[in-house]
């Protein structure tokens, strides 16, 4: 009987215990003045509008970071991951980002290539104790090219769970799929730039990233 209670009083503990981590504290929001890189190709470079209207210069009017803009035009996620370390220590970000893949898709490079890239952005940017924000890039296909709409290619969805990392779903499939968002066939326009900025900042406030 003695070993029975005692074995209760341990499940009862582990179990409290268990209550206490989900209930943990939630992760600081990024101040205002901080340093965050978004780093991306074109769409993150601001291809199809003025500089002043490329979606890291409207975060950074919605949230008071510095946003960096960290976006190459052309650039696939084994390019981008290539870059980033030198931007790291340039910048030395509170935040990294990562909206890419875009070019991998467009020229059907294997997804597992692209997959792994995406794993090296992540990998840097926490050794650099910088905290990443994943963005899903839409998945072509024969709806989008008919212009029924565009969705989130999986892979991002899988590898932010996988990850444990905050994921920006559906807000360049919602802009690209959108004539009047669009500036061309694969480019948003200054309004399009401005949507995704706002979805992302609501994005942002909703994983505790952005306290305003």
């Amino acid at each position: 009987m003695r070993r029975r209670a005692w074995l209760t009083l341990a499940a009862s503990l582990a179990l409290a215990a268990c209550g206490r981590k989900k209930h943990s504290t939630p992760v600081a929001a990024i101040p205002a003045g901080a340093t965050v890189l978004a780093l991306g190709d074109s769409i993150t470079a601001g291809v199809g509008a003025e500089p002043a209207a490329a979606y890291p210069a409207q975060l950074a009017a919605l949230t008071g970071w510095q946003v960096i803009n960290g976006g190459a035009s052309g650039d696939t996620a084994a390019q981008a991951a290539d870059r980033l370390p030198a931007l790291l220590a340039e910048h030395r970000p509170a935040l990294v980002i990562a909206s890419i893949g875009g070019n991998d898709f467009l020229r059907r490079l294997p997804s597992g290539d692209t997959e792994a890239a995406l794993r090296r952005i992540v990998a840097a940017s926490r050794e650099a104790s910088a905290l990443v924000l994943l963005v899903a890039v839409p998945q072509p296909s024969l709806a989008g090219a008919a212009g029924l709409g565009l969705a989130d290619h999986p892979l991002y969805a899988r590898l932010a769970e996988g990850l444990q990392l905050p994921l920006h779903a559906g807000g360049w499939s919602r802009v690209l799929g959108d004539d009047k968002l669009k500036s061309d066939a694969i480019h948003a326009n200054a309004a399009g730039y401005r949507a995704f900025a706002e979805g992302l900042a609501a994005t942002l406030r909703t994983q505790q990233l952005l306290a305003h």
